[in-house]
């Protein structure tokens, strides 16, 4: 079996415990207080909460899926493939929160899975480096710390409406992103033994910002429904991984003259897509709404 064929198997497995995951843990999020407490607040009070644990658990076997296709593919391929973990969280949030996914969402939802499969065959993603310089690095914090700090900004000022959630969910998932990237780094050092990855700085960097992602996307799951939290923190988590993945670790997408053309088309499909299910769920009255979540 060819590598990136092993690398979409992988990607897909990690996909579908994310999702699982993720479930689990939106739940925990809404049910663990009433009170309106802040990200480090509500994240203090998880670490308590057993089910928000299996939760964990569950999606931190998706993250081993996730590092070890990294290991045999490119963070655009993989990154892409797990947006399809949207198709498996929609319908397990529906059940829990007893309600139907309607027509239109799995309508939506499809269109969502095909644009990413459309990426991932047109786009034809090849990989590039493991690791990056650290003056790349420097430009990444430059222009990624503004603009979160914005979204969290705006999140405490839209504080217990829909638009809270979509911001928070923009931070969680650009850290997300983030997280491949260095997951990357981290899996290419493995193969140069344990002291080497040990002092690579990839994985202290690693750890921080998945410790950040996961605050921020269990306020993300607090502020509003899952759809109006997930598939915005889904999308947002592979494009930023994807431009991390060009611009900082040199990967290239090759779908040809005639195929950059559909790769626009699918890029904003997938785009159309999850802004439709977002506004969709948000005016369902299937999951719970929460009382405000500053950021």
């Amino acid at each position: 079996m060819a590598r990136a064929d092993i690398a979409v198997l992988l990607a897909l497995c990690a996909a579908f415990f994310i999702a699982i995951g993720d479930v689990i843990q939106q739940r925990s999020a809404h049910e663990v207080t009433d009170e309106q407490v802040s990200p480090i607040q509500l994240f203090s009070r998880l670490l308590r909460d057993k089910i928000w644990w299996l939760g964990s658990v569950v999606g931190g076997a998706g993250f081993g899926f996730q590092a070890a296709a990294l290991g045999f593919g490119s963070v655009l391929l993989v990154q892409a493939l797990l947006v399809t973990s949207l198709l498996f969280a929609l319908p397990m949030s529906a059940y829990f929160a007893h309600r139907r996914v309607s027509r239109s969402q799995w309508l939506w939802a499809v269109l969502l899975a095909a644009s990413v499969a459309v990426i991932v065959t047109v786009g034809n993603p090849t990989e590039g480096h493991s690791r990056a310089g650290f003056e790349l690095w420097i430009w990444v914090i430059a222009i990624m710390g503004p603009a979160l700090a914005l979204c969290v900004i705006g999140a405490r000022v839209w504080s217990g409406k829909p638009a809270a959630a979509v911001l928070l969910a923009l931070v969680s998932g650009s850290l997300w992103g983030l997280f491949a990237v260095l997951t990357k780094g981290v899996v290419g050092r493995i193969d140069h033994g344990l002291e080497a990855m040990l002092v690579s700085p990839e994985l202290y960097a690693w750890a921080l910002v998945a410790v950040g992602a996961t605050a921020w996307q269990q306020s993300a799951f607090r502020a509003g429904s899952m759809a109006a939290s997930l598939p915005t923190m889904t999308v947002t988590e592979p494009i930023v991984g994807s431009v991390l993945g060009i611009f900082v670790l040199g990967e290239t997408l090759r779908p040809g003259e005639a195929g950059w053309f559909v790769l626009i088309i699918a890029v904003g499909a997938m785009v159309l897509a999850t802004a439709a299910l977002a506004r969709g769920e948000v005016t369902s009255t299937g999951a719970p709404a929460a009382e405000g979540v500053p950021g």
